[in-house]
């Protein structure tokens, strides 16, 4: 029997809600294809669905024009999403970015591009995040996820060392956990996704990929699942230098502090 609740909380259903936003898809107009078939829909609260629809754009934004993307998400950005920027006089591109630095980069004889740089507003993009995972999760199992989420941008580049090693190795423990899995969703150039089995605290894993090349990663912590301490996390976090392996591959932590390191497999 379909849920009459909304995907995100135990209030009654008033309508249904994409997931991901349907704005993250491309209209044919812009593309010649149409990649708004069979997309994905949830039960949804009026809250949690038009009362949300300036986090749709945001998240439009913030993703349709990354360096990393295939063809099809540079193509969104340069018409849908260009568009709505323009319509907001650059307030929409604000909100997704700080910090902004322009430059023009040449691609081709008299060939130019105009690229920004600057900090994506984290939290928010961790909120939008955290719906897609709970809308997918209902999509796919039928079932409303109730507990709590964590997530890694594994796109978000980050100058320090530890998040940049920890984003590395997010990707290749998962990537060995899902060999074999396919990727999932009727239109995968634009998004797809893929679940890891449960382990034995009840925790799994959906890995979100957006335009080819944007990798999102949301661990999904059920309630009432009780997780052990994590020894190797405890010690990172108080600044002392730590490595984890998997496999033949090294994860190390706190390069700089210069003493003897702690040693993790994983």
């Amino acid at each position: 029997m379909e849920s009459t609740i909304c995907y995100m909380c135990d209030l009654p259903s008033t309508s249904r809600e994409h997931v991901p936003p349907r704005c993250l898809f491309p209209e044919s107009k812009d593309v010649g294809k149409d990649y708004r078939q069979n997309l994905l829909t949830v039960p949804s609260c009026h809250d949690h669905n038009s009362g949300k629809s300036g986090d749709d754009e945001f998240l439009m934004v913030s993703l349709a024009g990354i360096i990393g993307n295939n063809s099809i998400g540079y193509a969104h950005k340069f018409t849908k999403v260009n568009r709505a920027i323009y319509r907001s006089s650059f307030s929409l591109l604000n909100r997704a970015m700080g910090n902004q630095k322009w430059s023009t980069i040449e691609f081709g004889p008299n060939k130019f591009i105009d690229v920004v740089w600057g900090t994506p507003d984290y939290e928010r993009l961790l909120r939008c995040f955290d719906r897609v995972a709970r809308g997918i999760h209902l999509a796919h199992f039928g079932r409303t996820f109730r507990g709590t989420t964590k997530t890694v941008l594994g796109y978000v580049p980050s100058d320090s060392p530890n998040p940049a090693e920890f984003q590395r190795f997010v990707r290749d423990k998962v990537g060995l956990e899902l060999q074999g899995k396919p990727r999932l969703g009727r239109n995968p150039e634009v998004f797809n996704f893929q679940f890891t089995e449960p382990d034995q605290f009840g925790v799994f894993l959906v890995h979100l990929q957006f335009y080819g090349g944007l990798d999102v990663y949301v661990a999904l912590m059920p309630e009432g699942s009780r997780l052990p301490g994590n020894i190797a996390m405890q010690l990172i976090d108080m600044g002392i230098q730590t490595t984890i392996t998997l496999g033949e591959k090294e994860y190390r932590f706190n390069t700089e502090t210069g003493a003897d390191d702690s040693r993790f497999s994983s």
